[in-house]
C-alpha cells in the first residue's frame, strides 16, 4: 500500500491568507489559485484590481506545479532551453510562466499554489511565501 497525504481546505485557505494579506498590504491586485495534487483547484481569491485573465493564469500555474512537482518556471525554462513545445503536455492548461509552486509535505507534492497579476518575478515570490506558510505550518 502506498500512503498519500491530501491537502485540506483549511491547509489551502492558510496558503490564501498569508498571501492576500501581502497582496493587501501593497495594495495590489493578483490572483491566487491552491489546487490538490492532481492540480484541481480546492480554493481561489481575486483580490480587487487583480486583471480578469490572471484569473485563468493562476489556476494553470499551480496546476502545472502540482502536475510536474517543479516550479511552472522551471518547467518553462526546460522546455525553452530544451525546445520541447509545452502542448507536447497533452494538456492546455499547462503554463510556462512563474507563480506556480508545488506543495511539499514529507516529500509529497499534495498539491500547488498559483498567482497571478504583477510581474513575473513578485508573482513568484508570493507563491513561495505561499508555499513556507503551509511548509512551517505542517512540519
Amino acid at each position: 500500500m502506498i500512503q498519500k497525504h491530501s491537502l485540506s481546505h483549511l491547509d489551502a485557505q492558510k496558503v490564501i491568507a498569508a498571501i492576500q494579506a501581502e497582496l493587501e498590504q501593497a495594495g495590489q491586485g493578483a490572483a491566487v489559485a491552491v489546487t490538490d495534487a492532481h492540480g484541481e483547484l480546492i480554493a481561489f481569491v481575486r483580490t480587487d484590481g487583480c486583471p480578469l485573465p490572471s484569473i485563468n493564469n493562476a489556476i494553470n500555474k499551480a496546476f502545472t506545479a502540482a502536475r510536474e512537482g517543479k516550479e511552472s518556471a522551471a518547467i518553462g525554462q526546460s522546455s525553452r532551453a530544451d525546445n520541447f513545445p509545452m502542448t507536447n503536455f497533452g494538456d492546455l492548461r499547462y503554463t510556462a510562466w512563474g507563480g506556480g509552486v508545488p506543495l511539499v509535505y514529507q516529500g509529497q507534492v499534495v498539491g500547488a499554489v498559483g498567482v497571478s497579476g504583477l510581474p513575473e518575478a513578485e508573482d513568484m515570490v508570493l507563491a513561495r511565501l505561499g508555499a513556507a506558510v503551509l511548509s512551517s505550518a505542517t512540519d
